[in-house]
């Protein structure tokens, strides 16, 4: 942000518009010789060098842009950021996001469930500057995809190029939850949340989701879990990831709601149905609400002077103006 330590010293600008009419345009100037053409029978004197002509304009333009400079100089120039410094650490935020198959059902309308939710952690990543958060995802594999972090952009980036059954055809939930925890048991913050999206019932990995449960209890993480999609018969279509067919069916939808329940309740957390799109907007809205640290902020505010760098642009400015009319044109005044 520009801001000015003198600012009445800018009033002078309005000075410029009289003394360049003065200087260009009044015909009373001084420096004109009056000579009688009443008499001349041949052509009007017109001047042919354009080139010329347009190097003094540039000149006199270099000359009055000199003194705007000056101007805006000693009124004082100074650029100021302003940057937030967060006194306490926020809440460590870890999603867990199923990318099995079943996730492409067609029943969160105009999407499907895995871009669905997408978008809302898309929506409550940016509403939390203030807090870490991490990304897990889970197939018939789990991978950390970015560690908790407070760079915004870095995780919507990684976000954003998540697809589906890049770990495999499978719902290994408790290697998501376990790795999940792994990365957040060295966290200094005094709270730390896993949020489990999933739509199906655990059917892989080495770890099963009590065990999982259980160890994300004993590191004092809580874990809300969400079953997402409607139950029963619905549609589906996904991109083979090993042939690049596009799949297209029914698909008989559910997920095991009580092992859900069960996570959330070990954890002290809570579990959550998510049947659409706006349900799950709203379940993320109630997280959020509960989840809310104390932010205790202090604004760093810097300042950097501009008077130096526009003295010596206008010197520059004004000494072009001279050296042309002085010395390439050999003005005598």
């Amino acid at each position: 942000m520009l801001i000015f330590e003198n600012p009445g010293y800018l009033l002078l600008l309005t000075l410029l518009i009289p003394s360049i009419y003065f200087s260009h345009f009044f015909r009373g100037r001084g420096g004109l010789v009056p000579v009688s053409i009443g008499l001349w029978k041949s052509s009007t004197f017109k001047p042919k060098n354009y080139f010329l002509r347009f190097i003094l304009f540039l000149s006199s333009a270099s000359f009055w842009a000199g003194i705007i400079c000056i101007i805006f100089a000693i009124a004082g120039p100074s650029f100021v950021e302003k940057e937030k410094i967060y006194l306490s650490r926020g809440i460590d935020i870890v999603f867990v996001l199923d990318e099995s198959p079943s996730m492409a059902a067609l029943d969160f309308p105009p999407t499907n469930r895995f871009d669905a939710s997408k978008e809302v952690i898309r929506k409550f990543v940016k509403a939390r500057e203030h807090d870490p958060v991490g990304l897990v995802t889970f197939a018939a594999e789990a991978a950390l995809r970015i560690p908790p972090t407070l760079d915004t952009e870095g995780f919507l980036d990684e976000l954003e190029t998540l697809k589906l059954m890049e770990l495999g055809n499978g719902t290994a939930v408790g290697l998501g939850i376990a790795i999940a925890a792994l990365h957040m048991q060295d966290s200094t913050a005094e709270e730390k949340v896993i949020i489990l999206i999933t739509d199906g019932e655990n059917n892989a990995g080495e770890i099963v989701p009590e065990s999982a449960a259980d160890i994300a209890a004993g590191m004092g993480i809580r874990i809300y879990t969400i079953g997402i999609g409607t139950r029963g018969e619905v549609p589906i279509e996904y991109e083979d990831p090993e042939t690049g067919k596009i799949i297209t069916g029914r698909y008989d939808s559910d997920f095991d709601e009580e092992l859900l329940m069960e996570i959330a309740e070990t954890t002290n957390g809570k579990y959550y149905f998510a049947p659409s799109t706006n349900a799950l907007e709203g379940i993320m809205d109630v997280i959020d609400s509960l989840e809310s640290s104390e932010k205790r902020v202090k604004i760093k505010t810097t300042s950097r002077s501009g008077y130096r760098q526009l003295t010596i642009l206008a010197m520059i400015l004004i000494f072009a103006d001279f050296f042309i009319k002085k010395v390439i044109f050999r003005e005598v005044f």
